[in-house]
């Protein structure tokens, strides 16, 4: 069983995070498309991004064995549609929580531009059977409220496409930053790019680019862990490097969320400093549509920091690595919160954080093989006596450094009973 104690001193510290996994994994499928014309620096070393930089290497080779993407759904939504455009007969699986989620709005669309696709095992949901062939492009209709990388894996491709494409979206869209983000990177390579109502439309050809260096600004997702460490901490200050106030991410909306919970964030050339001041406020109530990410770090800080929250626009999170309504729900009723949960919104009422001895408990976490449950939850060492964790090698699928990271910020990792 794996052990976190926090330390007991001011947390002090400066760490270089890797770079977005969002953005790096969008830059590596517009790489190849373009046909290796691009140069990175500060790529993500998560095992996400790893496990495309090895499918697109199969690839390249025409290996003929399966292309197993594990947990990563951003690379299967995007290799969907990659190999849909490229030339082979490809077997695209996943693991066993992979053939849960859904992913037949995107296989519906890419055989209305004439794909070739089957479900191998149960219908709508993967592992595929992928001909791959040249696709024309054109007009495609898509439903935006289920997931914004079934639109993003339909753009990226779009440069191969001799007639572009243009998606006519329907229902309500949803993490919109995450769209914006693969549009912004359209345009940075020379695409058109046209956005009206409810289309996009996204044209080439793609010229000849004179600056073709890629510098990957870090995660913001992984910095919210340090966040709310801050916030639950009795004195920090912690550096974070490769940050700037304009951000492609959604999830840089964090220095605002954490204004009243008592984090203020100092911008400076390419970092930020995180320094814990007065909490403000009693209540936190906010709609996660655009940054479901962060849902679970806000949680389990706002139930740390004794104060009743509201979390709406929850809506994805029902088919992420885990059912992430159900289990933050779970996990923290063990902790003692009271949790009202819908499709769509947790409410956490009288955590009673002020009235336990919480550092006389240790508690024990599931993970549900989601890494953002091991991380979402390990501040709580600041206020328990320890906080153990069930499969802590789940981290590694979007920040292998973080336990590492910890302990040079003072917390005691992987201690023996």
């Amino acid at each position: 069983m794996f052990k976190l104690k926090g330390p007991k001193y001011t947390i002090k510290g400066v760490l270089p995070l890797t770079g977005s996994k969002s953005i790096s994994n969008r830059l590596l499928i517009l790489d190849e498309v373009l046909g290796a014309q691009l140069n990175f620096t500060n790529l993500s070393n998560s095992e996400d991004t790893q496990l495309l930089v090895k499918a697109l290497r199969n690839i390249r080779a025409k290996k003929k064995e399966p292309i197993d993407v594990h947990h990563a759904g951003t690379t299967m939504r995007f290799l969907t549609a990659l190999l849909a455009s490229t030339p082979g007969d490809w077997i695209l699986t996943g693991s066993d929580r992979m053939k849960e989620r859904p992913i037949a709005e995107l296989v519906t669309a890419l055989k209305q531009l004439g794909a070739e696709i089957h479900y191998l095992e149960k219908e709508n949901f993967p592992p595929l059977a992928i001909k791959g062939k040249p696709l024309e492009g054109g007009t495609v209709s898509i439903d935006g409220s289920i997931s914004s990388q079934f639109l993003t894996a339909l753009l990226l491709v779009s440069p191969a496409f001799n007639n572009g494409i243009t998606l006519q979206l329907k229902g309500q869209l949803v993490s919109r930053p995450y769209l914006d983000m693969s549009l912004s990177l359209l345009k940075q390579v020379g695409m058109q790019v046209t956005v009206s109502n409810n289309h996009i439309q996204v044209k080439g050809p793609v010229p000849k680019m004179a600056d073709t260096s890629f510098s990957i600004e870090s995660d913001w997702s992984s910095a919210s862990y340090f966040y709310s460490i801050c916030a639950l901490s009795k004195q920090a200050d912690i550096t974070l490097t490769s940050f700037d106030a304009i951000s492609l991410q959604g999830d840089s909306v964090l220095p605002s969320l954490f204004e009243t919970l008592g984090v203020k964030t100092e911008f400076y050339k390419h970092s930020i400093r995180l320094i814990n001041q007065p909490l403000s406020s009693t209540q936190f109530e906010y709609d996660f549509s655009n940054c479901p990410d962060l849902a679970q770090t806000l949680a389990v800080c706002c139930f740390g920091l004794g104060i009743e929250a509201h979390l709406s626009g929850l809506k994805t999170l029902q088919i992420k690595e885990s059912n992430r309504i159900e289990a933050l729900k779970s996990e923290l009723e063990k902790c003692g919160a009271v949790v009202n949960a819908g499709p769509d919104f947790l409410h956490i009422k009288n955590p009673k954080t002020e009235t336990r001895n919480l550092k006389t408990e240790t508690i024990t976490i599931d993970t549900y093989n989601d890494h953002r449950m091991a991380m979402c939850f390990a501040p709580l060492s600041l206020l328990y006596e320890c906080v153990q964790f069930k499969d802590p090698d789940v981290v590694k699928k979007s920040y292998p450094a973080f336990w590492t990271d910890l302990l040079s910020l003072g917390f005691s990792v992987n201690l023996q009973p």
